[in-house]
């Protein structure tokens, strides 16, 4: 029979078994097999490594995990050396993983230059204790710690303490790295009026984008009159490039589960709701099988850890709406009806789920949740700025040389994060924005590099935190139609319930199209700007009032593309196709010949070695020439040099 976990010492047994699993004493072969690394090959690695273990007769063990962070290098594998540290090795394949083995396996030294980093320590952050692994053997000492790669040296894994090291998918793994202690402080040690102070004074705010105190919404649904009271979660994570929340669901859903559970204790709450949408079939399995643990061992259910208290939860799946990420709409998809917003107030932690006061919560802030208790606030707040507390993740992609999760303390800069843990701009053309907040956020220049992270300073430049999708965007990039894809986005996503967003959209993307086709007229930017002061003011929801960003910023720091578009018929940047006519500057060009090969109608003619030429009657415009371009000798014209090649016709 299963034993349940009631007290310290029953959590303690529980942990010590997880030590066993999660640190062996023979080798350990880590396999990151979140989504990213499942779409990356990490299946055909996994067996790769189980049938050169066998093969080879190894004293090993082949291990899952999840999210190892560094998603561009994906798949990632770790060794956990029974004599050294734990070393993470990149863009591993079937290949060779059996190289690394069969090297071990021969007594030789690892082969340091195809290491990523080594790890010498771990932190368990949810209850302050440190692994320490032996000191570097095998070779291992030449690889460079992963402390001090630029990836890693500004982070601080809070939310994601546990991704990539434990497997998702066995509870001691995570009690072993201090799962559930907060929430065995809180039930046990704490009033529910003490455990929303500390909430309070440790300073997390919502990481769902809006930045609302969570200590007050608690409290707001502590005090609201009540039989019943409800706890969720907004696991429907529906920003492009956006991956944080399906990757710590995939990865450490007793996270979630412990911060969701502390809250019901804290508001009186005995029922929850895990909102992910169907999307992630992954997290919803993963978490799925983590909620059966956790009632099979008396972490959800009746009576837990012998208090008076219970708390169960059920995962509910959401089709894919964008607008159920908003919290009135979530709500109404969970009750069964079309998601749709509604008037606030009330608001849900006064009147939300059927009616009953409801704490709704994004997947990172109740992953935050545990270690504050365990902890305590101060710890907490010891990381982040006065009014921003704590760490936040973004998955950062785009035009920087290193994309993945990655989280930070709040108050980094742009700076930091784009050129020193993003690792620069890839190619030779410079950073010309960032766009932060996912599709609903804003594109800010890379004169705004400086800008503090965080809550207030992003909303006064224009943009927003949002779920926590960054966005690096280099000179290739047009600004008119990068304010077009994203309004595309959300007017498409629009429910269609309020006059402002589902009108106010489709008037705005028209205008955009038509500027991108170089039809726009003067008195587009004016009409622009007036509805999109119309649709932040006057929209039902968040995602009518922040639809207008991208275009509201994109107007404030790039205008001047938008009247090149207008007036000069000239998309400076070679993208909107109606207006780009390619040429080649025969100073620059080498000859090379790559733009002959690669032009599908055989527009291009030129000897080798000799300067090419573009003939712009058979051109279709599409751009196979400069991106191969080994100088940048293709560059992009207005219809005005196209009259002159023309002869002015």
């Amino acid at each position: 029979m299963t034993e349940l976990l009631r007290t310290q010492a029953d959590l303690d047994r529980a942990a010590a078994l997880g030590r066993e699993t999660l640190y062996p004493a023979r080798l350990k072969v880590l396999v990151g097999s979140a989504s990213c690394g499942l779409a990356a090959g990490a299946q055909a690695v996994e067996e790769a490594a189980l049938e050169t273990v066998t093969r080879l007769g190894l004293d090993a063990v082949v291990a899952r995990t999840g999210c190892i962070g560094f998603c561009q290098r994906e798949p990632l594998v770790d060794l956990l050396l029974p004599d050294g540290p734990r070393i993470t090795y990149a863009n591993v394949t079937a290949k060779s993983i059996r190289n690394l083995l069969e090297s071990y396996a021969a007594g030789g030294a690892l082969p340091a230059g195809a290491a990523l980093c080594r790890w010498q320590r771990e932190e368990h952050v949810a209850d302050g204790t440190l692994h320490v692994y032996p000191a570097a053997a095998n070779g291992a000492g030449q690889i460079p710690e992963g402390a001090t790669l630029p990836f890693y040296r500004r982070q601080r894994r809070v939310i994601l303490r546990n991704c990539g090291s434990i497997d998702p998918m066995r509870l001691e793994e995570g009690l072993a790295r201090g799962a559930y202690r907060g929430a065995l402080r809180a039930l046990t040690q704490m009033t529910p009026e003490e455990v929303i102070a500390e909430i309070r004074e440790s300073g997390l705010r919502g990481r769902g984008g809006a930045g609302f105190p969570t200590g007050r919404k608690w409290e707001t649904a502590r005090r609201a009159q009540g039989d019943v009271k409800y706890v969720v979660c907004n696991a429907d994570e529906g920003d492009p490039g956006a991956f944080m929340d399906r990757s710590v669901l995939e990865s450490d859903p007793h996270a979630v589960l412990e911060g969701m559970l502390v809250a019901s204790y804290a508001i009186g709450a005995r029922e929850g709701y895990l909102y992910i949408r169907s999307e992630y079939p992954l997290a919803v399995s993963t978490v799925t099988h983590a909620i059966r643990e956790a009632e099979a061992r008396g972490l959800l259910g009746d009576g837990i850890f012998g208090s008076g208290h219970g708390f169960r939860v059920r995962v509910r799946r959401g089709a894919g709406a964008f607008v159920c990420g908003e919290e009135t709409a979530l709500i109404a998809s969970i009750e069964g009806r079309s998601g749709e917003p509604r008037p606030r107030p009330p608001f849900p932690a006064e009147s939300g789920l059927w009616g009953k006061p409801t704490v709704i919560n994004n997947v990172k802030t109740w992953a935050s949740v545990g270690p504050i208790l365990s902890r305590g606030a101060a710890w907490y707040a010891a990381d982040g700025t006065d009014r921003n507390r704590g760490t936040t993740v973004f998955a950062l992609v785009g035009a920087v040389k290193n994309t993945g999760l990655v989280e930070i303390p709040l108050g980094l800069t742009l700076r930091e994060m784009v050129l020193e843990i993003g690792g620069g701009i890839r190619g030779k053309r410079a950073l010309k924005a960032v766009q932060t907040g996912g599709p609903s956020g804003g594109c800010l220049p890379a004169s705004l590099l400086d800008l503090p992270i965080d809550y207030e300073r992003l909303s006064e430049a224009g943009s927003m935190m949002g779920s926590g999708g960054m966005i690096a965007i280099d000179a290739g990039t047009c600004m008119v139609d990068l304010a077009r894809f994203f309004l595309a986005f959300t007017a498409d996503e629009s429910c269609g319930k309020c006059t402002p967003c589902r009108e106010g959209t489709g008037h705005m993307l028209r205008i955009l199209s038509r500027i991108c086709e170089g039809a726009g007229v003067p008195e587009d930017l004016a009409v622009l700007e007036r509805l999109a002061r119309t649709l932040k003011s006057a929209s039902l929801c968040g995602l009518g009032g922040t639809a207008p960003n991208p275009v509201l910023s994109a107007l404030r720091y790039f205008r001047e593309e938008f009247e090149e578009h207008i007036h000069r018929k000239r998309c400076p940047a070679g993208v909107c196709r109606a207006l780009v006519r390619f040429r080649i500057d025969e100073a620059l060009c080498t000859g090379c010949g790559r733009c002959i090969e690669v032009c599908p109608v055989g527009a291009i003619r030129g000897e080798l070695k000799s300067a090419h030429a573009i003939d712009l009657a058979l051109c279709t415009r599409c751009g196979a020439c400069r991106a191969v371009c080994p100088v940048d000798a293709v560059e992009s014209a207005g219809r005005d040099h196209e009259k002159a090649v023309r002869g002015g016709t």
